[in-house]
């Protein structure tokens, strides 16, 4: 297993820090300061690194430019104090992959490690605090969510990666009688496919080689909750008729063990494949999936829903901002237009991070297009004989792209805009866009 290396001169900080990730099953290292943080990469396997800025020799920033010589690709994350954001920035600049504000705060931590290290899986007993969008198709993902929540029908939630799956199985989970519970999440493309019933069922001391102690696993950690299986598509074949049977007979014995075990969970899947094409090709089971999508939800994109992308990217500069202490009051107009005009094939995962970025790369606190790294998209709709976006012109491209997007639809192409219907009318009549 690669290990964490925490990069820290405050020795009890760093312990804490590595007792809550060891606790999560992580192997991790520590380093007062930069010459033995360097030691370490090169003698140990290490596949992590978390780096203060100050350290008592050397610093955060010049480990990094130590490593990109030295073509040490490793995920990079600095950890910074509110007074050195500057670092964080330069950190970025250079290749750090996030940042994290001091004091650390714990969930926070556990959660990016999971993302960079591809943990397959995670848990929470706490409501997280979602944006409540208005468009009409995520206000219906909303409505379905609700109502599937205080039964006990195994979901199936559908959509492209970014969309906000998982946020919605929470949804389901804590307007659930099972909200006082556990909700574990499990990424199935992650898991390796020899030990997918170990990490599902758990095992006992001796069950294979490497098993040297008895292991709990996900149907156990989500016993009276709900078990997130996301990218089930993915799920191992083999797996996939050991979970059949859990589902129909609500029961399961460890690797290795001969006793069996009650499982309590309710089941919330989600994919972004084609598993009707998927049971055609044979490579997922028929029964399974109708086991699996008792009720189904389909995530629409976030390019889809054009009247969220700005309400949106406003909520997360503000949670941002408040976490770097960092003021901001907005996007400019051209910025603006970017947000709206731009494809985000990533959905709301690549708003939150170009957001999460334009906010600790800001000097001012007016956010940029630059500082959204969108002036290269720019460029080329200008390129591509788009007027240019400033002042009047930019506004009447505004204008004709909320049209086209909702089929001349004027009271859909207002709402879009954030202006009245006399207020448009008044504009198409100005600019010459009458029909």
């Amino acid at each position: 297993m690669k290990e964490i290396l925490i990069v820290e001169d405050n020795v009890s900080l760093a312990q804490i820090q590595k007792g809550w990730l060891e606790k999560k099953g992580y192997a991790v290292a520590t380093a007062i300061d930069e010459p033995k943080a360097r030691k370490l990469l090169q003698t140990r396997d290490i596949g992590l690194v978390l780096a203060d800025v100050r350290l008592p020799e050397g610093d955060g920033i010049s480990l990094l430019e130590w490593m990109k010589r030295n073509h040490i690709s490793l995920p990079y994350v600095v950890m910074t104090g509110y007074a050195a954001v500057a670092d964080a920035v330069r950190a970025v600049k250079l290749g750090a992959v996030d940042y994290l504000p001091k004091p650390v705060d714990k969930e926070r931590l556990l959660a990016l490690t999971d993302e960079l290290l591809e943990n397959p899986a995670s848990m929470s007993y706490n409501e997280k605090n979602y944006f409540k969008r208005n468009s009409p198709q995520a206000r219906n993902v909303e409505r379905l969510a609700t109502l599937v929540a205080p039964s006990d029908m195994s979901v199936l939630i559908l959509g492209a990666n970014g969309t906000g799956k998982e946020d919605v199985a929470h949804t389901i989970h804590f307007h659930s009688a099972r909200r006082a519970e556990p909700f574990v999440a499990v990424n199935c493309g992650a898991i390796p496919q020899e030990l997918a019933a170990s990490y599902f069922f758990g095992h006992v001391k001796g069950a294979f080689t490497g098993a040297d102690a008895n292991r709990e696993g996900y149907f156990h950690d989500a016993e009276g909750g709900t078990l997130f299986l996301d990218e089930i598509g993915n799920l191992p074949e083999k797996m996939q008729a050991l979970l059949l049977r859990v589902l129909q007979e609500k029961r399961y014995c460890p690797v290795g063990g001969n006793r069996e075990r009650k499982a309590d969970v309710r089941i919330v899947a989600a994919t972004n494949a084609n598993l009707p094409q998927a049971i055609r090709e044979g490579t997922f089971r028929e029964d399974l999936y109708h086991r699996i999508c008792e009720f189904e939800i389909e995530m629409p994109l976030l390019s889809e829903c054009r009247e969220d992308i700005l309400p949106l990217a406003g909520f997360f500069r503000e949670q941002f901002s408040k976490e770097l202490r960092k003021e901001t009051s907005g996007f400019d107009r051209v910025a603006e237009e970017m947000l709206l005009a731009y494809e985000w094939s990533g959905n709301i995962r690549e708003l939150q991070h170009r957001v999460k970025r334009a906010v600790l790369l800001a000097e001012c606190p007016v956010i940029s297009c630059e500082d959204l790294g969108l002036v290269a998209y720019e460029t080329e709709m200008c390129t591509e004989q788009t007027p240019v976006l400033s002042g009047i012109t930019g506004e009447k491209w505004r204008i004709t792209e909320a049209l086209k997007r909702c089929g001349g639809n004027k009271k859909e192409a207002a709402n879009l805009l954030g202006m009245n219907r006399a207020t448009l009318y008044r504009k198409i009549e100005k600019y010459g866009l009458k029909e």
